[in-house]
């Protein structure tokens, strides 16, 4: 892995350089008052999710979509159609991370780890093998179609880590431009949201229990929120195990970063040095925290179910906000090259999750 990554990523690209777009800042408001328009838009798009759900319960009987993939939806058509104002965006933000990194760690609390430690070890080798032929198969995709080797970086950690995350964690270490980010992160975000869509459907193709369709979810799909979305409608294992599979993957940024800034620097190319606060996010750690408090019993039966519900609301809001960010119009500015490479890069990485599962006997 080392020698391609010397031969390839190390070496000059005779790709034509990107030009950074000029970025003009506008003027802020005061915290309190920036996320104020935002913040009312997210919460009245998870609101009247909870009122679609309701009546799809009251005339069918049963809920045909959950709360979490329509929020999702109405963002969408949200920002496709009527657009997404200046002044929403910090609020927005907010609500697509903080409010769900608090999400997550409510979460912890209704972990049953026992799940976990059944198959503890082949999970953590289906994550480990996953992240790594994921990097490479992505990075070499990028370069055989002709994307520069910074690009190709991108789009292979975005693809095979976390998303959006992984990307803004990397780009300082390989000086990663602008329009570099800008264009991986665009079309992550869009690709991610029609994966929450159709990953269901390959519970039916490829005979999947409900564990295994948690660990492939947890496996595949770039950002926890759209882990959340995509396992909800088939139960509380597929949310708990796709949740954790989802986390571990997040855990291997550190270790990636850390490689290749050694990698780099020993090139004597590093720019930039590591943002070490990226590596264990806080919100891993207070769901690894709660969970062992509920192992412990020191959380009451009440008290989780409450904090299950909270951590639901979050998360509906935070899918509100994703479908807020997925600017479909944006795809335009990507590139035909860009596109090739992150869906060929997805479709090898759910083949490699799938293998990994059936080899490793997971489930």
């Amino acid at each position: 892995m080392n020698a391609m990554f010397n031969q390839s990523f190390l070496q000059p690209s005779h790709t034509k350089k990107l030009k950074p777009a000029p970025v003009s800042l506008p003027k802020t408001l005061p915290c309190h008052k920036s996320k104020t328009a935002g913040l009312c838009l997210v919460l009245t798009i998870a609101a009247a999710a909870y009122a679609i759900q309701f009546f799809e319960i009251y005339l069918l009987g049963y809920s045909v979509i959950e709360t979490l993939v329509i929020a999702l939806m109405l963002g969408i058509v949200w920002r496709n159609t009527v657009g997404l104002s200046s002044r929403c965006v910090p609020g927005v933000r907010f609500a697509g991370k903080q409010m769900l990194e608090v999400a997550i760690v409510l979460l912890g609390a209704s972990l049953d780890l026992s799940l976990v430690t059944k198959t503890g070890q082949s999970l953590v080798i289906a994550v480990i093998l996953t992240v790594m032929l994921g990097l490479v198969v992505s990075f070499a995709i990028g370069r055989i179609i002709g994307l520069n080797r910074r690009l190709a970086m991108l789009i292979a950690v975005g693809n095979s880590i976390c998303g959006n995350s992984a990307i803004a964690a990397v780009a300082p270490v390989i000086a990663a431009e602008p329009d570099e980010i800008a264009s991986s992160i665009a079309l992550t975000a869009v690709i991610g949201v029609i994966i929450v869509l159709g990953m269901p459907l390959l519970i039916g193709i490829l005979n999947l229990g409900l564990y295994q369709y948690g660990v492939l979810a947890g496996l595949t799909v770039y950002a926890v929120p759209q882990v959340m979305a995509a396992t909800f409608p088939f139960g509380v294992l597929s949310v708990q195990v796709g949740t954790v599979v989802k986390l571990l993957r997040v855990l291997m940024l550190g270790p990636v970063m850390l490689w290749l800034s050694l990698l780099i620097r020993r090139k004597k190319q590093l720019t930039a040095s590591i943002c070490w606060y990226r590596i264990i996010p806080w919100y891993i750690i207070g769901f690894i925290l709660m969970a062992y408090a509920r192992s412990q019993d020191l959380i009451s039966a009440a008290v989780i179910d409450q904090l299950r519900q909270l951590s639901l609301l979050l998360t509906v809001v935070a899918m509100a906000a994703l479908g807020l960010e997925a600017n479909f119009r944006a795809i335009r500015k990507t590139g035909f090259s860009v596109i090739i490479t992150v869906t060929l890069s997805l479709l090898l990485l759910v083949a490699i999750g799938a293998s990994l599962i059936q080899l490793l006997h997971i489930g």
